[in-house]
């Protein structure tokens, strides 16, 4: 990781591991094992969105180009880019020139992604980033007004809602009128479906969500801190309309971490949230990206009704067209 990155880390472990509940935020999730992993949970039978998204990419993806007549692809929060092709192939159909930009955390996923996809797209040009998309986007590269970010996978429930709020605003203030975006949104359905798609029978989920103990222990010299001590737990939330996951220490740990100077301890038994995963009602989706300057064209579900895609317009008003660089970095 990056000096900036460490920094990030050791802010984010403090402000969370020592609240009531303890709490760390999903991004620290995504190192290049993770990454790895997570995209061998996409694979899963019981994990139902990726094949959900991929269902409406399969039967969209040309609307989508035809409606937004895009020069630049933007993908946030890309990793390896799987369902991403999808787009691609309508994007550049008949040898349409395309830039595409995937942008991701974890360098060493994304480029090899990155590489793979710049050699089976003549007409592609690829300029990955190495950004986190919580943070501020800065200046996007692409033609002003013919851009496309993308924001798939349902990381957008990924967000409290405060936070939800101040990521839309920060993507809206990033885009020129005409840009568009892209945002895959799971829906509101029984728990006894949920949970199993987020406590998966071979425990590959388990493991990453245990894997975070492993990134905390090797960036901040976390002396006395062991996957093995800890068990994944996946619950519904039902006053947040949320998924959450936790890892529950099987024993008393102590933690000494050298880059903090700081000790930490978590009693057997106990519990630190690691991941929230909120499913929407989509006409209230809608209304969010509205009230950010993000006007809806578009919304597509497949045909179980587990997932959403939903195209949203850039539309011009002073209050996001006039935000600052400073602007996009609150919050």
């Amino acid at each position: 990781m990056t000096a900036v990155t460490d920094s990030r880390i050791a802010e984010d472990v403090r402000k969370g591991l020592w609240q009531d509940p303890p709490t760390l935020p999903a991004r620290w999730f995504y190192d290049e094992r993770g990454s790895r992993l997570f995209d061998e949970i996409t694979r899963l039978p019981e994990y139902y969105p990726t094949r959900r998204e991929t269902e409406i990419l399969q039967q969209r993806s040309g609307e989508i180009a035809e409606l937004t007549d895009v020069t630049t692809l933007l993908e946030l929060g890309s990793g390896m880019s799987t369902k991403t092709r999808l787009l691609l192939d309508a994007l550049t159909a008949g040898g349409r020139s395309l830039l595409f930009v995937p942008l991701d955390v974890s360098a060493e996923v994304m480029t090899e992604a990155a590489d793979r996809i710049a050699s089976q797209y003549p007409t592609l040009t690829v300029e990955p980033m190495v950004a986190d998309f919580t943070e501020s986007l800065g200046d996007l590269p692409g033609e002003p007004g013919r851009r496309l970010v993308a924001f798939l996978g349902g990381t957008i429930g990924n967000f409290y809602e405060d936070e939800r709020s101040a990521f839309l605003h920060r993507v809206r203030a990033t885009l020129a009128p005409g840009d568009h975006f892209l945002v895959g949104a799971d829906l509101v359905k029984p728990p006894s479906r949920l949970i199993p798609a987020y406590d998966d029978s071979a425990g590959v989920t388990a493991e990453f969500n245990r894997n975070l103990i492993e990134v905390l222990r090797a960036e901040l010299g976390g002396h006395g801190l062991y996957v093995d001590d800890f068990e994944h737990v996946a619950r519904w939330n039902p006053a947040h309309s949320r998924i959450e996951m936790w890892l529950r220490a099987k024993r008393d740990v102590h933690v000494h971490f050298d880059v903090l100077g700081q000790d930490w301890d978590l009693p057997a038994g106990a519990e630190m949230l690691t991941e929230i995963s909120t499913k929407f009602v989509l006409s209230d989706l809608r209304d969010e990206l509205r009230s950010h300057g993000l006007e809806p064209l578009r919304s597509w579900v497949d045909d179980a009704q587990d997932y959403s895609l939903t195209l949203a317009r850039a539309i011009p008003g002073d209050r996001h067209d006039r935000a600052t660089h400073g602007d996009l970095r609150s919050g």
